[in-house]
């Protein structure tokens, strides 16, 4: 069956992509009303014959388009400047997820249990069963627990990739040589897809992410199976 094209974004799944998607439909309103005040100001001067005289000393026009801008910014400014400290900011996290990207693939390691780590490569088109998503789905999911703070420690192994799952609002790049964490936090469960975001090659387009989210108790049973 034939998937409908999505336009917009994800529905959120966490409670930093439910910020960012307040934040994109406030900025989208203030983008509205500058665009319709422009507009509304071009056809006025177009369709109107009158023409003002002094056109050489206007104090309170340019005060007001000096300000106005100023405050608009500000408007857009604050919630921004709050969401960003809100992703960087990871307090004390129930437990670490390290991923390295290779060409082309995923690796995890569960860094708080001994000898519990995989790689994770995309599932050949003649190997989906049905329901499963083609250039989506992995051989192997990672499994994490619901309503936990979980720190992500993204690297690389060779060149640069950027470890992305849209509906969990993450999307952090993944260097050679260095550590970049991000925080990862899910309000429901539920399986979330990814891609590397950062053109790596030419298989760029196959190192695809599967999160597969469950509540605390089946995590504990994947753990007491997998280790």
């Amino acid at each position: 069956m034939a998937h409908p094209v999505q336009f917009g974004f994800q529905d959120a799944a966490s409670p930093i992509m439910e910020e960012l998607l307040y934040f994109h439909d406030h900025t989208l309103m203030i983008v509205f009303m500058i665009s319709s005040l422009v507009l509304y100001i071009i056809s006025l001067m177009l369709s109107t014959e009158l023409t003002h005289t002094s056109t050489m000393d206007a104090q309170e026009v340019e005060t007001v388009w000096t300000i106005l801008p100023a405050v608009i910014l500000i408007l857009i400014a604050l919630p921004s400047l709050r969401i960003l400290y809100m992703m960087d900011e990871i307090n004390t996290p129930s437990m670490t997820l390290k991923t390295m990207g290779h060409q082309w693939y995923w690796s995890y390691e569960y860094t708080d249990y001994d000898n519990l780590c995989f790689d994770s490569y995309m599932v050949t088109t003649p190997d989906l069963e049905p329901g499963d998503l083609r250039l989506l789905e992995v051989d192997n999911r990672v499994i994490l627990p619901t309503e936990m703070s979980i720190r992500m420690l993204i690297s690389s192994e060779d060149v640069l990739h950027s470890w992305t799952v849209p509906a969990l609002g993450i999307k952090t790049d993944a260097i050679p040589g260095r550590l970049n964490q991000a925080t990862l936090m899910t309000s429901r469960p539920g399986i979330y897809y990814g891609q590397c975001s950062e053109i790596c090659g030419s298989n760029h387009s196959f190192m695809p992410i599967v999160l597969e989210l469950v509540p605390l108790k089946y995590f504990e049973e994947w753990l007491l199976k997998s280790l």
